[in-house]
Order: structure tokens, then C-alpha cells, then sequence
């Protein structure tokens, strides 16, 4: 049996359709339990009480600062434990854009495969 079987992950993105294509894809693929929350209240709620084995974040949540979100969850005691892959279209390389790369995981950019998302997740977490 694979390491990554039996794995839960929070998807937080405010486009309603790429969270359905994601759930969907990741739950048939890899048999994955895929939580969604379209807004940054919903997704630290469900993260703190879901506790998920990784967190794919939209970096431009609508009304949320780009670093406000990743802070609030590595600054909160339930949630700092999760990893954070940042799910973008913004590549956070950007020097400008004030990231520090140790709070978080690994990186997929949008536009991406869909298929091969599951695959580029347990790259990331080296599942």
C-alpha cells in the first residue's frame, strides 16, 4: 500500500468550478478525502478542525492580502503542523512579492494538468 492513500486535502480557492474540478479528479485519481472552502474564514476554520494532511492555497483569494492567509495559518498552534502548497498563478519566486519559502511546502502553478495534479502533490510532500 502507497504512503499517500488515506490522505484528506484542504483545497482554499475562491473559483467554486476549480475547486469542483479538483475535488472531483483528486477523490477519483487517488481516492483522496477533498475538502474545499472558497473563502480564507472558511478555509482556517476547516483547517483547524479538520486537520488536513495538506493545504493546496490560492494566493489571491478575493479581499485577502497575498501573505495574510499563509501567516494566519503558520501563526495559528492548529494549523502550523500543515503543509501549505501554494496553488497560483503568481509564481512567489518574485523576490517583490515577500515570501519566505521555508512556510511553505512546494508550489503549482495554474494553468495546470489536472490529471497530473495528485502526482505533482506527492512530489512536493515527498509522499
Amino acid at each position: 500500500m502507497s504512503s499517500y492513500t488515506n490522505r484528506c486535502i484542504l483545497v482554499i480557492d475562491d473559483e467554486p468550478d476549480l475547486c469542483s474540478i479538483v475535488k472531483f479528479t483528486l477523490e477519483r485519481l487517488k481516492s483522496w478525502k477533498i475538502l474545499t472552502a472558497e473563502s480564507a474564514q472558511a478555509g482556517l476554520m476547516q483547517a483547524e478542525t479538520q486537520q488536513p494532511d495538506v493545504i493546496l492555497l490560492d494566493l489571491s483569494l478575493y479581499g485577502q492580502d497575498r501573505l495574510t492567509m499563509l501567516q494566519s495559518l503558520k501563526t495559528n498552534p492548529n494549523t502550523q503542523s500543515i503543509p501549505v502548497i501554494l496553488f497560483t498563478a503568481t509564481d512567489p519566486s518574485d523576490d517583490s512579492l515577500g515570501f519566505d519559502p521555508s512556510e511553505f511546502a512546494g508550489v503549482i502553478l495554474k494553468p495546470f494538468n489536472v490529471l497530473q495534479l495528485g502526482e505533482q502533490i506527492i512530489e512536493q510532500l515527498g509522499w
